[in-house]
């Protein structure tokens, strides 16, 4: 695996280094350290980050390694997340004597609790079941659990207390996440218990807030049916949110009708959507001359142009994501997952998303992890955007 990357970007307030910490919980590492075609494999992000390498060299499995933490932070349980377990455990995996194999997993999130690390190991034979979870700060164990008796579906769980007890110790279920349970064990009555809670509190805001895009231009050509607006993550409902975001905002409608005069073949005076009946709308392209072009008739490349850039421009209110909902959205960071982000797409159109890209995800609300087969088209960070703001990690290597 080769990284190219900047230095280390300074903080918001600033100051760089360890000093400085993110108001917004972010993933700043995916480790994957025995999963699927992946061993030690250490993965850093930034607020753009882009994997690339050929085909086989893991893009896809990481993205799905990411997502499924991001599923268990929400809630989901193991055999949900997992549904084929036996594919996500290394080849060369040998089993013990109990004829038991498996796969690790983990992440860095960093924000005002500072650096924070998740480690999960799962068996995926003979039976699926979380048999070890580790939270650490630093050199602090937080949380850590321990399969001790396989004839029971729970874990031995013991999280830090500082109190009168140095740790609480109680049992946990094998299929769920401890960390996203934390809030619902820890009373946060000591300094300690409470150090525990904002650790586990940003390790779930931090994964949950993620937006799977692959946009399906076959099922986005169709009438869309009216709505909340929120863009699902096939962009099937495009038309739809195009009518959102053209009454809520004109400023972000504007950028995205002067992208498409740069992605899409024509001139395009305005994006709009148009009533059919029946509670259905679909997406028109109003030409300058005073044609109009219905979306359906735009080539897969161009569908796929449009459907990007409108994710990157939206966010996370329009996004169909299950962030934390106690949290504000200012003090989230939505990271949009995109495998073949570059899937069907020509080097003009990849040159104007990536450029509108580094820009959006320079504000901080929007991050992009895509996988990508070329990185030859990637742009320059835009001026301002500090030392950092574009990654690209090569897994061929």
């Amino acid at each position: 695996m080769t990284l190219t990357m900047t230095a280390a970007a300074p903080g918001p307030s600033g100051r760089a280094g360890a000093a400085a910490r993110p108001d917004r919980p972010t993933l700043t590492e995916l480790r994957l350290s025995a999963f699927a075609g992946h061993r030690r494999t250490t993965i850093p992000l930034g607020p753009l980050t882009f994997l690339s390498g050929p085909s086989g060299s893991g893009k896809s499995t990481a993205l799905r390694a990411y997502a499924a933490l991001a599923r268990l932070a929400s809630g989901d349980a193991l055999d949900e997340v997992f549904p084929d377990p036996v594919s996500c455990v290394p080849e060369s995996a040998r089993a013990d004597s109990q004829g038991r194999r498996g796969f690790r997993i983990g992440c860095t999130v960093e924000g005002p609790a500072g650096p924070v690390r998740l480690d999960l190991a799962v068996q995926a034979e003979p039976g699926l079941r979380i048999v070890g979870e580790r939270l650490t700060a630093g050199p602090l164990t937080l949380l850590e659990t321990a399969l001790r008796d396989p004839g029971k579906r729970a874990v031995q769980a013991a999280w830090h207390t500082a109190g009168t007890a140095p740790v609480t110790r109680a049992p946990l279920p094998d299929d769920l996440l401890g960390t996203a349970l934390l809030p619902l064990r820890v009373a946060g009555k000591t300094a300690g218990q409470r150090q525990v809670l904002a650790a586990a509190e940003q390790m779930v805001v931090a994964l949950r807030s993620v937006f799977g895009c692959d946009p399906q231009p076959d099922r986005m050509r169709g009438p869309a049916p009216a709505g909340q607006g929120r863009l699902l993550g096939d962009c099937a409902n495009l038309a739809e949110v195009l009518r959102r975001t053209h009454d809520e905002c004109p400023i972000r409608h504007g950028i995205l009708v002067r992208t498409l005069g740069a992605g899409c073949r024509g001139t395009t005076a305005d994006l709009l959507a148009e009533e059919l009946g029946g509670g259905r709308v679909r997406a028109v392209l109003q030409r300058r001359d005073g044609g109009r072009t219905p979306v359906e008739r735009l080539g897969d490349g161009e569908l796929r142009f449009l459907a990007l850039a409108l994710v990157l421009l939206t966010g996370p209110g329009v996004l169909e994501v299950d962030p934390a909902a106690e949290v504000p959205e200012a003090f989230q960071a939505l990271t949009v997952l995109a495998d073949g982000f570059d899937r069907g797409l020509d080097l003009r159109q990849l040159g104007e998303l990536g450029r509108l890209a580094a820009q959006t995800c320079a504000r901080g609300h929007i991050r992009l992890l895509a996988a990508v087969g070329s990185t030859d088209w990637l742009p320059e960070p835009p001026d301002g955007a500090g030392p950092g703001a574009l990654r690209v990690v090569d897994l061929g290597r």
